[in-house]
C-alpha cells in the first residue's frame, strides 16, 4: 500500500517539473528586485541547505519509530499521543499559516493580469475543494482495502477445514452443533471487513493508520517540492541564509508527524524506510531543481504564479483535513483521553505546543 502514494506523489512531481519550462518562459510585467543578489554566495547556501534539510527531515521521521529502543515512544503510550498531538499542531499550522497565506498571496498578486483571480477567492476555494477530495480519497481507499480483506477472510473461513468431528453414535444436539459452527461462520465472514491481524479491530485500525499515512505524505510532499524550488530559485543570500534553518526546522517537525502516522501503520520496513526517503529527499530535489532553474525561472510570471497558488492551495487543504480529522480528532475523541484529565490535558498542551512553534517560523519562512 505504500506504493500508490509515492507513485502519485513522483506524478506530481514530474508534472510540475514538466511545466517549469513554460513557466520560466512566462512573461509578466513586474520585475524582481536585482539589489542583493549574489549568485555564488547562494549557491553555497543552497548546498547547505540540501544537507541541513536532509537530516532535519530524516532525523524527524526517525524519532517515531524509536519506539524499538524507548518503550515511551510506542504507539499503545501516553507519550506518543502526546507526540501525535504535537505533529497535528504542526500539521495544522504549515496548512494554515505557511501554505494557505502563500496561495492567497500567489493568486492575488498584482502580477496576475485583471481577470477571474481578482474577482473570486480561488484559493480558499481549491482549499476546500482539496479537503473534500482529500475526504472521498480516505473513504474510498479505506472502504476498498476493507473489502478486500473483508473477501480474503471470507475465503480462508470457507476454505477452513472442520476442526472437530462428531462422536461415534452421538444423534442428539447434533442439530445444535451445526447451528453453532454456521453462527460462527457467519460472524467471520460479517466481521472480515477488520480483519488484518488475529486480534479483532485491530485490522480495521491497520487499513486506517496505512491510508491516512499515504495521503498524509503526499500533501506533505507537493509542499515540500514547492518550498525547495523556491529556495533553489532565489539568488538572494540574504533570503536563504534565515530560510536554512527555519526549513530545517520545519521538515523536522514534519517528519515527525508523518513518521508518527508511518509507525501507527505498522508497515514492513522496507516500505516505511521507502516513505521516510520520500519525504527526506523532496525538499533536497525541490532545490536541486531551483538551482537547475534559477537563471531562467521567473517567480513573478503569471503562470509560475497561477501553478503555485493552486498547488498551495491545495497541499493546504489536504494537510488542514488530515491534522483535523485523521489525526487530532482521532486520538481526542477517544475513550482513552476523553476518560482521563491528565493525559486530556498534556494533549492540548502539546497540540498548542506544536502549533505555536510552526507558527513561530512563519516569521522567517
Amino acid at each position: 500500500m505504500a506504493r500508490p502514494a509515492a507513485a502519485l506523489g513522483l506524478g506530481l512531481g514530474l508534472l510540475l517539473a514538466v511545466s517549469l519550462p513554460a513557466l520560466a518562459a512566462a512573461e509578466c510585467d513586474c520585475s524582481g528586485d536585482a539589489a542583493g543578489r549574489d549568485k555564488a554566495g547562494a549557491l553555497r547556501l543552497k548546498i547547505v541547505a540540501i544537507f541541513c534539510i536532509l537530516v532535519g527531515g530524516a532525523a524527524g521521521a526517525a524519532v517515531p519509530s524509536l519506539g524499538n529502543r524507548f518503550p515511551a515512544l510506542r504507539p499503545d503510550t501516553d507519550a506518543f499521543l502526546a507526540v501525535r498531538a504535537f505533529a497535528g499542531g504542526v500539521i495544522l499550522a504549515t496548512g494554515l499559516v505557511h501554505i494557505l497565506p502563500a496561495a492567497f498571496d500567489a493568486l492575488g498578486s498584482p502580477c496576475l493580469a485583471p481577470g477571474p483571480w481578482s474577482k473570486f477567492p480561488f484559493a480558499g476555494a481549491v482549499a476546500m475543494l482539496a479537503a473534500i477530495v482529500t475526504l472521498v480519497v480516505d473513504t474510498v481507499a479505506t472502504g476498498y482495502f476493507r473489502r478486500r480483506v473483508a473477501r480474503k477472510a471470507a475465503a480462508a473461513v470457507v476454505d477452513e477445514p472442520p476442526t472437530t468431528t462428531p462422536e461415534p453414535g452421538r444423534c442428539e444436539g447434533d442439530h445444535d452443533d451445526l447451528e453453532e459452527a454456521s453462527d460462527r461462520r457467519h460472524h467471520g465472514h460479517a466481521h472480515g471487513m477488520s480483519v488484518l491481524a488475529p486480534a479483532p479491530g485491530v485490522g480495521d485500525d491497520l487499513v486506517r493508520h496505512r491510508v491516512i499515512s499515504q495521503v498524509l505524505e503526499l500533501g506533505v510532499v507537493v509542499h515540500s517540492l514547492i518550498i525547495g524550488m523556491s529556495l533553489g530559485a532565489s539568488d538572494s543570500p540574504s533570503t536563504v541564509r534565515p530560510l536554512v534553518p527555519a526549513l530545517t526546522f520545519h521538515q523536522l517537525f514534519e517528519g515527525i508527524g508523518l513518521g508518527g502516522c508511518i509507525v501507527q501503520a505498522e508497515f514492513r520496513v522496507k516500505s516505511a524506510a521507502v516513505m521516510a526517503l520520500f519525504f527526506s529527499l523532496t525538499t533536497p530535489v525541490g532545490i536541486a531543481i531551483g538551482i537547475a532553474i534559477s537563471s531562467v525561472y521567473n517567480e513573478t510570471s503569471q503562470k509560475a504564479l497561477v501553478v503555485q497558488g493552486l498547488l498551495e492551495a491545495s497541499a493546504a487543504g489536504i494537510l488542514v483535513y488530515m491534522a483535523l480529522v485523521d489525526i487530532l480528532a482521532e486520538d481526542f475523541m477517544s475513550s482513552r483521553v476523553q476518560s482521563r484529565a491528565c493525559l486530556q490535558f498534556a494533549l492540548n498542551a502539546s497540540l498548542l505546543l506544536g502549533a505555536s512553534m510552526m507558527s513561530m517560523l512563519a516569521i522567517w519562512a
